[in-house]
């Protein structure tokens, strides 16, 4: 078929990121805290793992309860259809903005890709000044400011998250956006494993609805760490300021939203282009 400039350009993006996430190799610091999650995880009782990741999974599908209902996503959503009848006057639900060039759909992501971010650093900049009760809110927030950036980024595309289907592939994506990179390739070839089994007409998800899993415990431990480094730097005020662990607070939280936000914007162009081939 016939691509357009923009749509060839994607791909050829896509496919040099795709080979960049193959090519990782893991440092042999990587592998040697592979190996110690691993026999940590493998010490405990299946039984209990087990329990773990489905209070771990509800905690999820809680959370995105909780930002359905938010009048913040609700006004985002009825913004998204605004914006978009600038371009397309029918478009009336967020499954029309499919009907929308690529480019336009880039726009309105990175619209709201750029917001995303911007809360991540605030959030992280608050978390930063070293109370005990930001730091204790600092992992829901993250969690929750992140997946909200994928489902976001999901409507701007014409997916509408509150589909059952839709919304278990959001909450596969943030999971595997937020990833090392070194287990991040394994992640994406997943995903595109998702894509052929299912169609773009699925309404209810059909295939393995576990969603945490041992990788999933890198980012809380990465937290773990930022925190105890905010609580460090604390002390060290400059003009009674902690400018330092502000610094790190929002500059660690800007490049997980980063590196999430980039992520799900990649997958979800994959998708429009499959189904705009599969449409032809």
């Amino acid at each position: 078929m016939q691509w357009t400039k923009t749509e060839q350009q994607v791909l050829e993006e896509l496919s040099v990121w795709e080979e960049q996430l193959s090519q990782y190799e893991s440092t042999d610091f990587e592998r040697t805290y592979d190996k110690w999650i691993m026999t940590a995880f493998n010490n405990i009782d299946e039984s209990i793992k087990n329990r773990l990741f489905e209070k771990l999974d509800s905690w999820l599908f809680h959370m995105h309860a909780i930002i359905r209902n938010t009048q913040f996503q609700i006004e985002e959503r009825n913004h998204l259809i605004t914006e978009a009848r600038l371009f397309n006057e029918d478009i009336k639900v967020i499954d029309d903005l499919k009907e929308l060039s690529l480019p336009q759909i880039i726009y309105l992501a990175e619209q709201r890709i750029a917001k995303q971010r911007l809360l991540s650093f605030a959030q992280g900049g608050i978390t930063g000044s070293g109370g005990i009760l930001t730091l204790g809110a600092d992992l829901p927030l993250m969690a929750m400011l992140n997946l909200r950036s994928v489902q976001t980024i999901a409507m701007s595309y014409g997916y509408e998250v509150s589909n059952p289907f839709e919304m278990m592939m959001s909450f596969k994506v943030f999971h595997m956006a937020a990833l090392p990179k070194r287990l991040r390739g394994a992640g994406w070839e997943k995903l595109k494993d998702e894509l052929e089994q299912f169609d773009d007409e699925h309404y209810f998800y059909t295939g393995d609805e576990r969603l945490t899993d041992e990788t999933w415990f890198d980012q809380p431990l990465r937290q773990l760490f930022k925190a105890l480094l905010i609580l460090t730097l604390r002390k060290k005020l400059i003009q009674g300021i902690p400018l330092l662990g502000i610094g790190v607070g929002a500059g660690m939280n800007y490049q997980l939203s980063r590196q999430v936000t980039d992520f799900a914007q990649r997958f979800y162009q994959l998708r429009y282009l499959k189904e705009k081939e599969n449409r032809k």
